[in-house]
């Protein structure tokens, strides 16, 4: 069972995931549809950042996941190198 510290985390991980979709969706879907003179849009950033936003995190977890399975599997050879 989780602690009240994990519940917590979980907690804040998923508000903060809820925020960051709430935020996106309206940016994306429903920007587009108010006049681009209204006050909401300083609110936002301008459209081209929401397609290289995700562009650059989904670059980036690619990146980290790489790099954790390269130094998983240098590990592992050190590790079957020793043993032999």
């Amino acid at each position: 069972m989780a602690t009240g510290t994990d519940q917590v985390v979980g907690l804040g991980l998923v508000a903060i995931s809820l925020i960051i979709f709430t935020y996106y969706t309206a940016w994306v879907i429903l920007l587009p549809f108010i006049d681009s003179q209204h006050v909401i849009h300083k609110y936002f950033l301008p459209r081209a950042y929401a397609v290289a936003i995700p562009l650059a995190a989904g670059l980036l977890l690619l990146l980290f996941v790489g790099v954790f399975i390269t130094s998983v599997m240098l590990k592992n050879q050190k590790v079957t190198k020793k043993a032999q």
